[in-house]
């Protein structure tokens, strides 16, 4: 049981408007009664007092302000929790927070509010994670996924597999445990096989769909790919409308990663602008090129440009040899200076600033990834990783199953698939599979 009650500032520490305080505990309201020169003791949940904050020494005010009381366990960490609203100055905020700790509260650790609301039950784990990832979103589609998360999504997911394989193991339990019991239907490979094999493709649809999530958060890696003056800064300075990329007719003027961010309709992508893959003796730029060869390897999309005016060279298929493996897609920048018709890419113009069949290619190219905004879905990594583990954890058991092995050793693959899937809401030393199955089942026991 937590007993102590912790303090923090819960905004930025700058000057501002306001600064909020937050007390949280089975004493905060005592504490913060302590300094309010009011009284908070009977006043109604979720009310706004209006009073100042009173230094227990000097007995001098420190600051006007509000007082929010919120009564367990109606609360962000079910427990009481005091808000103090003050005005936004450094000085002040610090001041009412030494006040709030001078009476008796603890500062609170990094995270430790949210921690509080998930010890109590309030939220799971995968809820406490998307919390941060609101916070840390680098997009508005991580920010819906986010929401999404903290109101439930990944455990709204889960939950019913986890339901599902807890009545398969069960029911062989008890055909082990207890073979003299009538009334339980005896179980064989036969039943059991299509039972696994629904569940593993339960959660072969989950990774599946789990790619769309995690393109949606963390966007697409792209990379953009040509020779030097080909207009690959051009490109990205347009998608960015901004000047990010130093942009000259002298070859070589990228000499290193450029990166930023955009979203378009259907995905947002992480563009990193690199130096021409080319032969060269200056050093510096032999850096930046190797640094591009790295970002090609990574790289989830890769945008290959190259000049339509001019006819394709050595190079250029040496480019297209290089990104014959990876989602690409083919510009032909410079089309003000070339009537010719692109057959196999799309043709765009950075000096005019008309790169849409860009844009619309990109957007073609993810459409259907859109769909994970919609339904619950994965995207946080460990949550994938957790279910790739119990995807293969169950895929041992119907190999089992088919070698004929007895039930009871089945169960062990069985058993470690559903704990992996269960750590993606719950600490993995809070999950208990016998727990779980003899909650289910009452046996005269």
């Amino acid at each position: 049981m937590i007993t102590d009650t912790i303090v923090a500032i819960i905004t930025a520490l700058q000057e501002s408007a306001i600064s909020v305080i937050r007390l949280s505990g089975v004493e905060a309201i005592d504490f913060a009664n302590t300094l309010f020169s009011r009284d908070l003791q009977t006043v109604p949940s979720h009310t706004v007092q209006y009073g100042h904050i009173i230094d227990p020494i000097t007995h001098k005010p420190v600051d006007e302000v509000l007082v929010s009381v919120f009564r367990a366990p109606r609360t962000y960490t079910r427990e009481d929790v005091v808000e103090i609203s003050c005005h936004g100055g450094v000085l002040v905020t610090r001041k009412i927070l030494e006040l709030c700790l001078s009476v008796g509260a603890r500062h609170a650790e990094p995270g430790e509010f949210t921690q509080r609301a998930f010890l109590n039950g309030r939220i799971d784990l995968s809820q406490a994670e998307s919390v941060m990832e609101l916070i840390q979103a680098p997009n508005e589609f991580a920010q819906e996924l986010a929401i999404s998360g903290v109101q439930g999504s990944v455990k709204q997911l889960i939950e019913p597999l986890l339901e599902k394989l807890i009545q398969i193991i069960a029911n062989i339990e008890v055909n082990i445990d207890y073979p003299e019991y009538d009334d339980v239907q005896v179980l064989t490979e036969a039943i059991i096989m299509p039972l696994a094999k629904e569940f593993e493709a339960d959660l072969a649809k989950i990774l599946r769909e789990s790619k769309s999530g995690r393109i949606m958060k963390e966007g697409v890696k792209t990379v953009i790919l040509g020779k030097p003056n080909v207009g690959k800064s051009s490109i990205l300075n347009v998608l960015l409308d901004e000047e990010k990329a130093i942009v000259t007719d002298i070859a070589g003027t990228t000499r290193d990663l450029v990166e930023g961010w955009i979203r378009l309709e259907n995905v947002a992508l992480h563009l990193v602008d690199t130096a021409g893959l080319r032969d060269t003796g200056d050093i510096i730029e032999q850096i930046g090129i190797e640094k591009s060869r790295q970002a090609l390897e990574s790289a989830e999309l890769v945008i290959v440009v190259f000049d339509a005016s001019q006819t394709r060279d050595q190079e250029d298929r040496d480019l297209l040899e290089a990104t014959q493996n990876k989602e690409r897609i083919i510009v032909y920048n410079k089309r003000d200076l070339s009537e010719a018709i692109a057959d196999d890419g799309v043709s765009v113009s950075a000096l005019t600033g008309d790169v849409q069949a860009l844009r619309d290619a990109i957007n073609t190219r993810y459409v259907e990834h859109t769909q994970a905004l919609e339904k619950p879905t994965l995207s946080n990594r460990r949550h994938i990783a957790a279910v790739q583990k119990s995807y293969l954890a169950m895929q041992r058991a119907i190999e089992a199953l088919e070698f004929g092995m007895e039930l009871d050793l089945v169960t062990i693959d069985l058993n470690e698939s559903y704990v992996e899937l269960a750590s993606v809401i719950m600490p993995r030393e809070d999950v208990n599979v016998l727990d779980e199955i003899f909650a289910r089942f009452c046996l005269g026991k």
